[in-house]
């Protein structure tokens, strides 16, 4: 063995020890860092695009990333199904395993994200005009993907490293893949969009080079620090594609579902001209700096559940999914104040006035309350994605993205107008996210007595 190898810290199950609450708490405030600076960035990036004056340009970046959020949701889904079997390994005492699932869940997310960046690159016209975009805007939009879509491969990378870094318990490390990204756009928005006077193309470079970042710095932590990563051969490859797509299927699916949603939602949105879609793009900005950190507790409980579950220690599971929504609550509630409290600042920042101004207002005041049901549905979606009932997370999340929100923003457009289409994903948040954390606990008190009368569970 080489004194590199002997030096690297061993990876065990560290979350099957100490308080669920602490590791539940420390993963989320480690996982918001390197998210917020992400959300902070891309929150900026619109801002520098705002200030060039028009308003069709930054629905178009907005109708951009609306398409961009069906490849990202993918990733994400991914990234779930490769950290999932990798936590539940190390769970299980079987670090050969681990390594050997990390390796292959690389290949797979590659393969995948490159078969999506071609088969939706000739398409991007016309996705950008199924959004609702025209003229300037789909102009905008299309320039925005040209850039940006190439590079999804270096973004699938990018997101599954973490996750990997999080199964192992380096909390630190996955926050260091994101927030040194975050800080390489930070430098670049700047002076590409505002001194260079690129524009929207300055925006797009700037997001490819931190996608090159984010793969350097979580290549150096899984591979260099903790060895993590096994060498793919093609029979682990094949080997392990059934493993991963049982957990991953579902999660991709699982995903797709939110853009689904947000496409019909900004479609709607769209009739009501550009100054609501402009609303929305802002909406969509202010939205992950605001809830960073429910998007971190979903990553970071899949492994503290997934490695409880991979050693039987059901009661620990019971436990997690108990502080994730206690603390989804109460930071919600924080929150939404904070957002009522700061709106006339928002829509000041963004320049947004008439209806532009008028809907982030309402937003603020109203349509946050949505996000004390989604924090929920996103830490039960975790929880059935790592107890073998991934499926329910597919069940939950379609049904909030049809039945949850089709009938609700329709109704609400047609009665209330713009508002009532935010009204409306709020009314299908609530309804979704209460019926998923009941049957969260309803799963894993299930499992738990289960394991109680079967000594070999235990």
């Amino acid at each position: 063995m080489s004194a590199t190898q002997a030096s690297r810290p061993r990876p065990r199950a560290v979350f099957t020890e100490g308080s669920t609450l602490r590791h539940v708490l420390v993963m989320t405030f480690t996982g918001s860092i390197g998210l917020m600076a992400i959300f902070v960035v891309e929150f900026l990036s619109l801002l520098y695009i705002s200030w060039l004056g028009d308003p069709a340009v930054t629905a178009g970046v907005g109708f951009a990333s609306q398409v961009m959020f069906f490849p990202v949701s993918i990733n994400i889904g991914l990234s779930i199904g490769v950290s999932a079997l990798v936590a539940r390994s190390l769970g299980a005492g079987d670090r050969p395993a681990a390594q050997r699932v990390a390796a292959s869940g690389l290949v797979h997310t590659v393969a995948v994200s490159c078969l999506v960046a071609l088969a939706t690159f000739p398409f991007r016209s016309d996705l950008l005009g199924l959004l609702g975009a025209r003229g300037v805007s789909l102009e905008s939009g299309r320039l925005f993907l040209d850039w940006t879509l190439p590079t999804l491969p270096v973004m699938s990378l990018g997101m599954v490293l973490p996750g990997l870094l999080r199964a192992v318990g380096d909390a630190r490390r996955s926050m260091y893949v994101t927030l040194f990204g975050a800080i390489a756009v930070a430098v670049l928005d700047p002076l590409l969009i505002l001194w260079l006077k690129l524009g929207v193309t300055g925006a797009a470079i700037a997001i490819d080079v931190s996608r090159c970042v984010w793969v350097a710095t979580g290549l150096w932590g899984a591979i260099r620090v903790h060895g993590m990563v096994g060498r793919p051969s093609r029979r682990s490859v094949m080997l392990d594609f059934l493993p991963l797509a049982r957990v991953a299927f579902p999660a991709v699916l699982t995903n797709l579902a939110s853009p689904v949603a947000m496409a019909f939602s900004v479609r709607v949105m769209s009739g009501f001209g550009e100054s609501a879609v402009a609303a929305g793009a802002i909406i969509d900005r202010v939205v992950p700096v605001a809830f960073g950190v429910l998007f971190a507790m979903s990553g970071v409980a899949g492994p503290i559940i997934g490695q409880n579950y991979g050693a039987r220690l059901y009661g620990r599971v019971r436990d997690t999914l108990t502080n994730c929504f206690a603390v989804s609550a109460v930071y919600v509630l924080a929150t939404w104040f904070l957002l009522w409290l700061c709106s006339p600042g928002i829509v000041w920042l963004f320049g947004a006035t008439g209806e532009t101004a008028r809907l982030v207002t309402f937003f603020c005041t109203w349509g946050a309350m949505a996000w004390a049901f989604l924090g929920c549905l996103f830490a039960a979606n975790a929880a059935f994605n790592n107890l073998d009932r991934a499926f329910l997370s597919t069940f939950f999340n379609w049904g909030r993205a049809t039945l949850g929100t089709i009938p609700f923003v329709w109704f609400g457009a047609k009665h209330f107008g713009a508002e009532g289409v935010i009204m409306g994903i709020t009314f299908g948040a609530a309804l979704f996210g209460a019926g998923a954390i009941v049957c969260a606990y309803w799963i894993a008190g299930r499992i738990e007595k289960k394991g109680a009368r079967d000594p070999r569970m235990s």
